[in-house]
């Protein structure tokens, strides 16, 4: 038997909303499950306004527009991330600043952003890493002190929180995923937070072509027309006729992902006692979502040894990020500001482990395969 690394679930409602979205012959976006949808993150987040995107890269694109980056301007972010979070910042000519991660949950360093700041610095970009919230509120003193704007790229962190406040709607600008590999999922999406009510009206027009078109949906204005940069960011009714099946049960499956998540927790205890390996941290003050579960192991050769002997087994893990700061395109377009040698450690020795709603039925053969498969990676 296969175990695959992720199997994206489904509740069994999404394609009845579809057909519904489909029936009602609104295709395009901004229909009523659009609004459901917004409603839903609206009420759980307590944003000002939630946006649904096609993705969650277009999400950031426009908060960088938003954030009214230009060419010498600079942005602050670690380089353990996705690369849409340094291409919205380069796509505006703004540069990347790349600083070094916290050792233990792997985000970004609130204590090397502060002497990374110059003249030129204009935000700061967050990425809340498997659902565990970055220190915020050292971050966003920062931001006051130096008059920064703050965006959360919270796309691994929908229903996780820090001190009882979800991720996405503490800095100035939020974003969340939607992705098939995320834990709601739409296949494609995405949603920008708007927390800030000075960016509530740009926002829109941002997001629909640069137009003041939801101005004009209104009754507003009584035509729209360009007075804005944008593009178009919206997903389909029928994207969001999907989402909203997902999010009826949002709860329910979080629920599911943390007690997979406690379970591999509590059966790796051991091995990290041994010094085979060390599991996740998540701070006191953090409510993460279980949206991954990763291993570090001693270094590269083990983790390389211990997927392949995984695979044997039939059991998909996944390593995760090539730090951008190393990559063609980093090396290009952004800077580094100290060393990253964490960032680098944990490129080389991290493993993700399956993870998914429906896991439960094999993840006892997940953890012996595991056990068996790390058996010498020590010595």
């Amino acid at each position: 038997m296969i175990i695959s690394f992720n199997r994206p679930y489904a509740t069994g409602n999404e394609l009845a909303h579809v057909a519904a979205a489909a029936a009602g012959g609104h295709w395009a976006g901004d229909g009523p499950f659009t609004a459901k949808c917004r409603a839903w993150l609206e009420a759980r987040t307590g944003t000002r306004m939630a946006l649904l995107t096609h993705s969650c890269t277009a999400a950031l694109e426009m908060a960088a527009i938003l954030a009214d980056l230009k060419p010498g301007d600079e942005v602050i972010m670690p380089s353990y991330s996705f690369p849409s979070t340094a291409n919205a910042v380069v796509l505006r000519g703004a540069t990347p600043v790349f600083v070094d991660i916290r050792p233990d949950t792997l985000n970004i360093d609130e204590a090397r952003i502060e002497p990374a700041i110059t003249a030129q610095t204009r935000a700061i970009l967050v990425i809340h890493y498997a659902g565990v919230a970055c220190e915020m509120d050292a971050i966003m003193a920062i931001a006051r002190r130096h008059g920064l704007l703050v965006i959360e790229d919270a796309a691994h962190a929908v229903m996780a929180g820090c001190k009882g406040r979800p991720l996405g709607s503490i800095g100035h600008l939020g974003v969340l995923s939607f992705h098939a590999t995320k834990n709601l999922t739409a296949g494609e999406g995405g949603a920008l937070l708007v927390n800030e009510e000075r960016f509530c009206r740009r926002a829109e027009i941002v997001r629909v072509m640069g137009t003041n078109r939801s101005q004009f949906l209104r009754g507003e204005v009584d035509k729209y027309t360009w007075v804005d940069q944008g593009s178009s960011c919206l997903p389909s009714e029928l994207t969001a006729a999907f989402l909203w099946a997902q999010l009826e049960v949002a709860e329910e499956i979080t629920r599911r992902r943390v007690r997979l998540w406690q379970a591999y927790h509590t059966g790796c205890a051991s091995l990290e006692r041994d010094g085979i390996l060390r599991r996740p941290v998540v701070p006191r003050h953090c409510q993460h979502n279980g949206h991954l579960y990763y291993l570090l192991l001693p270094n590269a050769r083990s983790r390389e040894v211990f997927m392949a002997r995984m695979k044997e087994r039939g059991i998909g893990c996944a390593f995760h990020y090539q730090p951008l700061h190393n990559s063609p395109a980093g090396q290009r377009f952004g800077r580094c500001h100290g060393g990253l040698s964490v960032t680098e450690h944990v490129t080389d020795c991290l493993v993700r482990l399956p993870l998914w709603p429906g896991l439960e039925d094999h993840q006892q053969e997940v953890m012996g395969a595991l056990t068996d498969c790390l058996a010498g990676l020590a010595d």
